[in-house]
């Protein structure tokens, strides 16, 4: 096992790709002059060249839709978006182009590539630049949507998302870029679909993704001061989610809380509660409760931004009403 920061890792696993095969390129905003705004591709203009790591211009929609081209052409992009919050602009080619390829042309397209970049809340950015996609983006067939909490998961995700065969959209924390996390050493490859339990227990199931991960632990550890014992899913992909670890954890708990970085109204939340009451409902000891973002856009102000956010103190409460102690 290595230590590296959550950038690092995902240039190891871009870089390991790009060498194994000539196919894989990087294009995006920023990404080969300035070795990525978040500093993930540094290094890799020297290495690669040019013509596999490519500056674009700031036109979201243009440059996405030259990539899904080049994928539909046998080569395999990588997009790097500065920040999922002006990818908005290229959703058309995303969901348009990119996830309906397939069936559009009966099954004679596939559209392998990787749109990826920094996603979600990140302080005082307001909120035209504080949105968390992974909802928007589950909603539609034929895209997978992946959302790594850690750099381990970051680096073996992100492999299984180049090397896929369909169109891959990858959220990635812009506050986690410079935490550090045990790497293992060597070829590993997380499959696409397989949540992770991060931490066994037997009172109550929380389930997460993402950096809010880091909320749902901490709320894990507090709640175990008072004999409480969670267990903690990490959905790490969120479509297609894996159903089925969640469920024989509830069946085992009797109750889940489920903590999600952003709004309430149609959200992953939402989808995960009706999966249960559909598949467990016979196990459920109270009803399946979530701890989300405020229902607004993002406030600017700090004070206001720690009432939207998901918190540990938020997690902790719904947990002990779950089990009927408040």
């Amino acid at each position: 096992m290595r230590t590296l920061q959550f950038r690092e890792a995902l240039r190891e696993a871009m870089v390991e790709e790009m060498r194994k095969d000539e196919r894989v390129f990087l294009m995006g905003e920023e990404v080969a002059e300035y070795n990525g705004a978040y500093k993930v591709s540094q290094g890799m203009l020297d290495e690669f060249g040019p013509k596999r790591v490519i500056d674009t211009p700031i036109a979201e929609l243009g440059f996405a839709g030259i990539a899904v081209g080049a994928a539909m052409n046998g080569l395999r992009p990588i997009v790097e978006f500065m920040t999922w919050n002006f990818a908005i602009l290229a959703a058309d080619q995303i969901i348009n182009s990119a996830a309906k390829m397939l069936q559009m042309s009966g099954g004679q397209y596939n559209v392998p590539i990787v749109f990826r970049g920094g996603n979600g809340q990140a302080g005082q950015l307001a909120a035209t630049h504080s949105q968390s996609f992974e909802a928007f983006y589950a909603h539609v067939p034929g895209l997978k949507v992946l959302t790594p909490s850690n750099p381990a998961d970051a680096k073996g995700l992100l492999k299984a998302a180049i090397r896929d065969n369909d169109p891959v959209v990858f959220l990635e924390s812009e506050k986690m870029y410079g935490e550090k996390g045990e790497v293992p050493d060597g070829e590993y490859i997380i499959p696409i679909g397989k949540a992770d339990v991060v931490r066994k227990g037997t009172d109550v199931t929380i389930v997460s993704f993402g950096k809010i991960m880091k909320v749902a632990l901490a709320a894990a550890d507090e709640l175990a001061k008072d004999g409480i014992h969670c267990e903690v899913i990490d959905l790490r992909t969120i479509r297609p989610f894996d159903v089925e670890t969640v469920v024989q954890s509830v069946k085992k708990t009797n109750r889940c809380v489920i903590v999600e970085e952003s709004w309430p109204y149609a959200s992953i939340s939402s989808e995960i509660a009706y999966r249960i009451q559909k598949d467990a409902f016979d196990y459920l000891d109270a009803p399946v409760t979530r701890v989300t973002q405020t229902d607004t856009p993002f406030p600017f102000t700090p004070n206001l931004i720690e009432v939207a956010i998901p918190t540990v103190e938020r997690t902790v409460q719904l947990v002990k009403e779950s089990m009927y102690l408040v």
